[in-house]
Parts: structure tokens; C-alpha cells; sequence
């Protein structure tokens, strides 16, 4: 086998991309199984930079089958965008499968996403507006699309003028927007169909089948743990499973044949879009963090809101996604501080929390209880062995592996596909 997930351990943006690259020489099947293109993985090959949001990472890995799992929704406008930009730089895209239960975005879904987001005011969540929540509604609601209606044009017709007639009593008489048409929704998705067809598959099967052949799969999430619909910062999260957990719901391969859960966790955090963030700076080391480490949105371009480690949030992570392993990324972002300091447990109203506050207001006023390390101020990106990095960088490692939960595995040093550290083997085998 062996089965591998691999998921965002703050509130994304860690580098899910460059750990999922990492390993992608190794492993013959790689599975997106949850969001949309509301995030984004930037990944470094050589002089190249790649830029997805809704393709699996694995796409750039030379015979690796890439897979979109049902528990994606789809913009397949989208979906092809991407892949036409990849085959314009000369990636061979043909291995790409999408299941045949994946949920599709449609224009009503986008539209309706943007004017509610709008409609909140200050209690807006910070979504993309790419429709993603939307569709993930209709997806619990029974009303959704999924890629299989889109070969039956009766059938697509039908779901499409019954998933409509509610939401155009709500844009036209609370919205104030025109109605939607069933023929124009029709028309958008059907221009795509005949392309999209060979790519549709069931792709649980196809994965289980492989497993049991003997092949390698990881299972890659969107957003992070912080994210998760039920598990993150309700209610500013994603509309779906981010943590270990949705990597099963979402692809169809059972939770007795996961062998490890890796967790991809910054030597700092982020988080964009609306939330409570402890660590969060907003003086001039905030402001380092983020030009230093690139801290803007790889789909929306929005800037991060940056902060220090966040060792309750990790030890969160680690408990929620059974983690076995951490890449720790970025640590390169810290070279030159003279001390950084690490968030090693909230202070709530004069009571120490060394846990995740199980209320939301308590955590929504955590006050960060900082211990702080001494920084390092030597060029660390040409660092290929743990005990190449200087002392302090070493002693940091170290520290936070100790307040994390997990064992440190990887580590970051730059942003180039070849520019990380390797401290245990990130596949386990049974």
C-alpha cells in the first residue's frame, strides 16, 4: 500500500503544495478530497512556478494519477482554465480523473455567494465568492448538482430548474437581483460536457482497486484544520471536512486502510478572511512576516494575516487529525530575528488554557501566553540534513516537535521544490 493524507494543520496556506510535491515521485495516485478552487497551492520547479486551486498537486508529478474526489465541488470552467494553462507549459494532463460524485459549481451558486456575503455586512465570513459554499448547501439540501447528471440533459435540466426555484424567490425578492434562467445554466454546464466525459470515473473504486494492488495513495486536503466546517473556527470556516477525517468521506477509500496522517504546519502562521487568530501581529513584525515569507493568497491575492507559532493550535491539530507527522515549513521566513517568540498556551479572562477553548467566545478573547527562542541569523536555504541548520534553528525544531503533539518529519528551507530537509521517511508502510 500504503495510504497517506496529508492536510493543512493551521488555517492553510502552509505549503500543502511543496509537501505534497515532496512526496510525489513516491506515490502513484494523488486525491483532492474536499473544497473547491477557493484556495490555492504554489508549487516550485526549478525556475517554474505553478499556481493550482482546484487540481490535485499530483498533476505536476510525472506519472502520478491525479484525482478529484466526490467530496470536491467542481467550477469546471475552472477546472479547464487550469488545465489548458498546464498544457500551454508543455504538463501532460491526460492521467486527470474527476469522480463521477463530485458536486459541480454552477453560475447560480457564484451569484448567490457574492450578494449574501455582501448582504451580512460586518458579520461576513471572508469567503472567495466562487461559490463554494453555496454549492455545498445544495449539496446537503438534495438539490445539487453532481458530474454524472451532466451526460443526461433531462435529467440535468430537471435538478437545475428545481434547484432554482427557490433561490430565484430569494434573489429577485430579498437580493433584489434578476431571476436566473434554467436554459442559461443548462447551456454553461453542457458546453463542457463532452471534454469532461473521459475524465469522469468511479474513482473510489478506481482508488481501492489500486490499494489493493499494491500502490501508494495520498490523499491531499484543501484549506486546513482550522478551516474545517465542523472542527475550525465556526463559523468562519470552509463548507467542508479539511481535517483527516474528510479524506475518507470524500474519496470513497475506507479509514482502516489510512497508514499515516501528515500534518503541514508554518514556523508561524496565517490565516486570511474574517475570524478570532490569537497570534495575530499588526506592528512592524507582522509586516516582516508577511513580505518575507510571500504571505498573499495564491487565489485571491488577498494579503495574510500573519502571527507567531502557534503551539495550542498545533497540539489541536494533531489531536483532531490523528497526525503522525509534521512538515514544518518556512522556518527560512525567521532567519535574521534576534528572538522569537512561540504561543505556548491562552490566557482567557486570568485562566490559562493549554487546550483549544471548547467555547467560541472564550477563544475569540485568548489573550497568547509567548515563550520566546533565540533566532539565528545564518542563510539556511542551502541546509539539506537536520544538523546542517544552525543550533538555534536546531533548538527551535525542537522545541516546537516537543509542544506540538507529533514528531517534526520535514523541514522547509526555501521555496524551491528541492529546498526542504528530510528528518523521517513521510511513508510509513505496513
Amino acid at each position: 500500500m500504503p495510504a497517506v493524507v496529508l492536510v493543512g494543520g493551521q488555517w492553510g496556506d502552509e505549503g500543502k503544495g511543496k509537501a505534497t510535491d515532496l512526496l510525489g515521485s513516491r506515490v502513484d495516485y494523488v486525491v483532492k478530497f474536499n473544497g473547491g478552487n477557493n484556495a490555492g497551492h504554489t508549487v516550485v520547479i526549478g525556475d517554474e512556478k505553478y499556481a493550482l486551486h482546484l487540481l490535485p498537486s499530483g498533476i505536476l508529478s510525472p506519472g502520478v494519477v491525479p484525482v478529484i474526489g466526490n467530496g470536491v465541488v467542481v467550477d469546471i470552467e475552472v477546472l479547464f482554465e487550469e488545465l489548458d494553462a498546464l498544457i500551454a507549459r508543455g504538463v501532460d494532463v491526460s492521467r486527470l480523473l474527476v469522480s463521477q460524485g463530485a458536486h459541480v459549481i454552477a453560475d447560480y451558486h457564484r451569484t448567490i455567494d457574492k450578494v449574501s456575503e455582501r448582504f451580512l455586512g460586518k458579520r461576513r465570513i471572508g469567503t472567495t465568492g466562487r461559490g463554494i459554499g453555496p454549492a455545498y448547501a445544495d449539496k446537503i439540501n438534495r438539490v445539487g448538482l453532481r458530474m454524472t447528471d451532466l451526460f443526461d440533459e433531462k435529467i440535468l435540466a430537471e435538478k437545475i430548474e428545481g434547484a432554482l426555484d427557490q433561490k430565484n424567490h430569494l434573489l429577485v425578492k430579498v437580493y433584489n437581483r434578476r431571476a436566473i434562467e434554467v436554459q442559461e445554466t443548462l447551456d454553461e454546464l453542457l458546453i463542457h460536457a463532452e471534454r469532461l466525459k473521459p475524465m469522469v470515473a468511479d474513482t473510489g473504486l478506481v482508488l481501492n482497486e489500486a490499494l489493493d494492488a499494491g500502490k501508494t495513495v495520498l490523499f491531499e486536503g484543501g484549506q486546513a484544520t482550522m478551516l474545517d466546517v465542523d472542527h475550525g473556527t465556526y463559523p468562519f470556516v470552509t463548507s467542508s471536512n479539511a481535517t483527516a477525517g474528510g479524506a475518507v468521506t470524500g474519496s470513497g477509500v475506507g479509514p482502516t486502510r489510512i497508514d499515516s496522517v501528515i500534518g503541514v504546519i508554518k514556523a508561524y502562521t496565517t490565516r486570511v478572511g474574517e475570524g478570532p487568530f490569537p497570534t495575530e501581529l499588526f506592528d512592524d513584525a507582522g509586516e516582516y512576516l508577511r513580505k518575507t515569507g510571500g504571505e498573499f493568497g495564491v487565489t485571491t491575492g488577498r494579503a495574510r494575516r500573519c502571527g507567531w507559532y502557534d503551539a495550542v493550535i498545533a497540539r489541536y491539530s494533531s489531536r483532531v487529525n490523528g497526525l503522525t507527522d509534521i512538515v514544518l515549513t518556512k522556518l527560512d521566513v525567521l532567519t535574521g530575528l534576534e528572538k522569537i517568540p512561540v504561543c505556548v498556551a491562552y490566557d482567557v479572562d486570568g485562566v490559562r488554557h493549554e487546550e483549544m477553548p471548547i467555547d467560541q467566545t472564550a477563544f475569540h478573547h485568548a489573550k497568547p501566553v509567548y515563550e520566546e527562542l533565540p533566532g539565528w541569523w545564518e542563510d539556511i536555504s542551502q541546509c539539506r540534513t537536520f544538523e546542517d541548520l544552525p543550533a538555534n534553528a536546531q533548538a527551535y525544531v525542537r522545541a516546537l516537535e516537543d509542544m506540538s503533539g507529533a514528531r517534526i518529519s520535514a523541514v522547509g528551507v526555501g521555496p524551491r521544490r528541492d529546498e526542504i530537509i528530510g528528518v523521517h521517511d513521510l511513508i510509513h508502510g505496513r
